[in-house]
């Protein structure tokens, strides 16, 4: 308990700092954010209501009104309207008929599949992996193993996915082209963006198997007669998963972070598409709450992560 206490206790401080330099960053590139790309400008009357509405023309105070539209403060400090969310993240310079929460609404769930489904994958192919190779240490299979983690660590999402494409789409025509709302859609994005994760997670069950397969309580099993599959999936297999559990946290931040270029590539309309976008255009608002959203899930989903490790394994310290 004391954990998640203190953990839930850290989060705000965190996010502070995250939005603190993200609009630093985002507030020093050039450009004027109500300035189209082709330099196309909305009516002077509407730049100075937007200026005055949420201090456009002020770092400082941009800074502290946006910090408590977006914090809730000023929601619980009341003065506003009852159709404005409680978590306001404003207006979309780039979409003006949209605000920043309806289009993380609707985008976010597409990221979240992609995220999750690559999780999933670079599990199931990680740990096969990794347990296949543990079994004959030194030989052809323990080799391709090996092989397969290297290339998976070596290749980065945009390379890997641009070699999916061209292989089970343009010349097997296995997979269709930008595409999506049906299950075959997720199957190359989800391979591109679990590869790195599944040739970590390979390497570290192929290393806790050879120490697992080799400690005593396994040779107590063999010894009681018990068959091979249910020693090495009973008995060794669970313990080697403990790394593989606090792992978790940084794969689920890499397959979330990663969509962005994986969404670009295989045009997923993701919210990794509107941060690309929002970069390019300059929309200062989509930008702070894509980076605030993604920011607030990935620590929570790190939390989760530790509280499960913990109770993976009693000999850590209490939750």
């Amino acid at each position: 308990m004391r954990l998640v206490v203190s953990r839930l206790l850290q989060i705000p401080l965190a996010l502070l700092a995250v939005y603190t330099i993200t609009l630093v960053l985002a507030w020093a590139v050039p450009g004027n954010p109500l300035e189209g790309p082709e330099g196309r400008r909305p009516p002077q009357a509407v730049i100075d209501a937007m200026q005055a509405r949420y201090r456009l023309d002020s770092f400082g105070d941009f800074y502290v009104s946006y910090l408590a539209d977006a914090s809730g403060a000023s929601a619980m400090m009341g003065g506003r309207g009852e159709d404005v969310p409680v978590f306001d993240l404003g207006p979309s310079l780039q979409y003006p008929d949209r605000s920043v929460n309806e289009i993380i609404g609707a985008a976010l769930p597409v990221s979240m599949v992609i995220g999750l489904a690559a999780v999933g994958f670079a599990l199931m192919l990680g740990i096969c992996a990794g347990t296949l190779g543990s079994l004959r240490p030194g030989s052809g299979l323990d080799a391709a193993t090996f092989l397969l983690a290297l290339v998976g660590v070596s290749l980065p999402t945009f390379v890997s996915g641009t070699l999916l494409q061209w292989v089970f789409t343009v010349k097997l025509g296995m997979f269709p082209v930008a595409e999506w709302g049906r299950a075959r859609d997720l199957v190359l994005p989800a391979v591109a963006l679990g590869l790195p994760s599944a040739a970590y997670i390979a390497r570290l069950v192929r290393v806790g198997m050879i120490e697992q397969l080799a400690s005593d309580h396994v040779r107590t099993a063999r010894a009681k007669g018990l068959s091979e599959f249910r020693v090495v999936t009973r008995h060794a297999l669970r313990n080697a998963l403990l790394p593989v559990i606090s792992f978790l946290g940084p794969a689920l931040a890499m397959s979330m972070t990663g969509s962005f270029v994986v969404e670009r590539l295989f045009v997923i309309p993701g919210l990794g598409q509107h941060f690309v976008n929002a970069v390019q255009n300059k929309d200062l608002f989509l930008i702070m709450g894509v980076v605030l959203v993604y920011a607030t899930l990935l620590m929570v989903l790190n939390l989760v992560v530790d509280v499960l490790y913990r109770w993976a394994d009693p000999r850590i310290g209490g939750v």
